[in-house]
């Protein structure tokens, strides 16, 4: 389903190809259409992180009320290599996406997007496989500047920079707590990416499909 018949990328050279072709398929505009369900996935690691624990949860929106979710385990096969995160945890995703009956409109995934040394991370890899709107919503800054200073309440943002490009956002999704590192990931502008996650994020730091596809991924 992957790759559509080709082999998954077992080492870092094969990895930064498919990056590079693949990545011209990004959309970066608004692709989304209406938005009934969103969805979150956490990836796991058991058996010394030989195995990888996928948890999927779709929520109604924007309700975020839970309509579905799912768990699968599916052997790990690349390395933990840092800028090459999809290629250890996309054929996870891919499974438990596979389980799930309802197709989500729109998935926020824990990690980058366009704010990636390549400018395709996890929610692009994700979005431009399965073709789905797809949002990077990361705990930490993988690259990029803050422009301009945050301020300290819920909402604030500014925008995240590397040489002079736009990459993605630092958003404030709770007062004077930690931001996220929001970015592109398909089919999705940065404005409209950013307003999601604001709307999906009602209560804590967290995106609440993020919140729940963790506790799911660790039960």
């Amino acid at each position: 389903m992957a790759q559509r018949g080709a082999a998954w990328p077992l080492t870092v050279a094969e990895a930064r190809e498919v990056q590079e072709k693949l990545r011209a398929r990004v959309i970066t505009r608004d692709r989304i259409g209406r938005v009934r369900t969103v969805a979150g996935i956490d990836i796991g690691y058991e058996g010394d992180n030989r195995l990888a624990r996928a948890a999927a949860v779709v929520l109604a929106f924007p309700s975020l009320e839970l309509v579905e979710e799912a768990v699968v385990r599916v052997p790990v096969k690349f390395p933990y290599v840092p800028g090459y995160l999809s290629f250890r945890e996309v054929p996870a995703a891919l499974a438990v996406l596979a389980k799930l009956e309802h197709q989500p409109d729109l998935i926020l995934c824990d990690g980058q997007g366009r704010a990636h040394p390549r400018r395709f991370g996890l929610a692009c890899h994700l979005g431009v496989l399965l073709d789905i709107p797809a949002i990077g919503v990361a705990k930490s800054r993988l690259i990029g500047e803050p422009r301009g200073r945050l301020g300290r309440a819920k909402g604030a943002w500014v925008p995240l920079i590397d040489h002079d490009e736009v990459i993605g956002a630092v958003l404030r999704t709770r007062t004077g707590v930690k931001p996220l590192y929001v970015s592109v990931g398909h089919r999705v502008s940065l404005d409209t990416a950013i307003d999601y996650v604001r709307r999906c994020t009602p209560r804590y730091r967290l995106p609440e499909t993020t919140r729940r596809a963790h506790r799911l991924a660790s039960g």
